[in-house]
């Protein structure tokens, strides 16, 4: 096991990769927690959960929504949850983004922590203390940051995750190296093949050195005031697209580096060779390079981009990969680039 340290508020964080679910109870500082997880998790994984009162919610993005986090609200009453108690959030980015925020603001807050189930979670949404969940489509419109007390993320939970899910992992992971490791990026090129096969070194490589990634610059930036919006990278179009069209997650966010790296190459601040290297990693894990949407519909979503100041919004380039470095861009420029 690995573990890797998030300092923030309202606590410190301690991501464990390769630790265990059936293990979770020794940081646990409570003897029943209140478990939140959805269906599909329950059914492949409830055996293993720590003993406790479970709620769950539906699965996919449709579930993530103020009636959800309601609903959970509700349970909790009739739990007769206090401040000494608990919450555990076991499953993927939408678990984990609601259990956190429903933690984070029931009573002023209680303390919580995350068993990570898929490889988008444990390299993205449940690193960094962002909870929230949508509101009339929007992306995370409203949230919190605040830091869980621990992650485990537990490579085996990564079987029974459907290959189409595994893919969007690798998108967040492909833009970690992009936007800030160069060795990884040549690493996810170099072990491909591996790497899609859940190779157990290979992956537990991956889930480590994007919590590294991520760690290090939350710590700079807990409330993404700077130095956090370069996570961003492709998601300023990829949030949009996945709004307007239904794709999932993964596959907008690399639609939108293909974006967002040909504007680079247009503003003259990324070499096109890199923009295609890009390009072709992305294809090679099975993301798409480009997506069908309607213009409109896109431009009116990025229009309520939390980013957004007026009419320029804080975007994410590309200098090389490996580097990355974030510009006010108008909204007319963003408009020209999908035309």
């Amino acid at each position: 096991m690995k573990a890797v340290n998030i300092k923030g508020h309202p606590r410190d964080s301690v991501i464990m990769i390769g630790e265990r679910l059936g293990n979770a109870d020794k940081y646990i500082p409570v003897e029943k927690p209140i478990i939140i997880t959805d269906a599909n998790v329950q059914s492949h994984w409830g055996r293993h959960f720590p003993p406790g009162d479970v709620i769950s919610i539906g699965s996919g993005e449709k579930s993530k929504t103020l009636d959800t986090v309601r609903y959970i609200f509700e349970q909790l009453l009739q739990l007769e949850a206090d401040r000494s108690s608990f919450i555990l959030g076991v499953g993927g980015g939408i678990v984990c983004d609601i259990a956190g925020f429903v933690a984070s603001t029931y009573m002023r807050g209680v303390r919580f922590g995350f068993v990570s189930t898929t490889l988008l979670s444990q390299v993205d949404a449940s690193v960094g203390g962002k909870n929230g969940f949508n509101l009339g489509g929007y992306k995370n419109i409203v949230g919190v940051f605040s830091q869980p007390e621990f992650v485990i993320c537990d490579m085996d939970l990564l079987k029974t995750v459907p290959p189409e899910e595994i893919l969007s992992g690798f998108a967040e992971i492909i833009k970690h190296g992009a936007i800030a490791d160069r060795k990884l990026f040549a690493y996810l090129e170099e072990n491909r093949d591996r790497a899609l096969t859940l190779d157990s070194t290979v992956i537990e490589k991956l889930v480590y050195e994007s919590v590294i990634i991520k760690s290090e610059i939350v710590n700079q930036d807990e409330k993404e005031q700077g130095e956090r919006r370069k996570l961003n990278f492709g998601h300023t179009f990829g949030h949009a697209i996945e709004k307007t069209t239904g794709v999932r997650h993964g596959e907008a966010v690399s639609a939108g580096m293909v974006l967002a790296s040909k504007l680079a190459v247009r503003k003259k601040s990324l070499a096109a060779a890199s923009a295609d290297r890009l390009a072709n990693l992305l294809n090679r894990y099975g993301l798409p390079v480009g997506l069908e949407f309607d213009r409109t519909e896109v431009l009116d979503t990025l229009r309520m981009d939390k980013k957004r100041e007026g009419e320029r919004i804080h975007f994410v380039l590309l200098s090389e990969l490996g580097r990355a470095f974030v510009e006010e861009i108008a909204i007319g420029e963003l408009e020209k680039l999908i035309s």
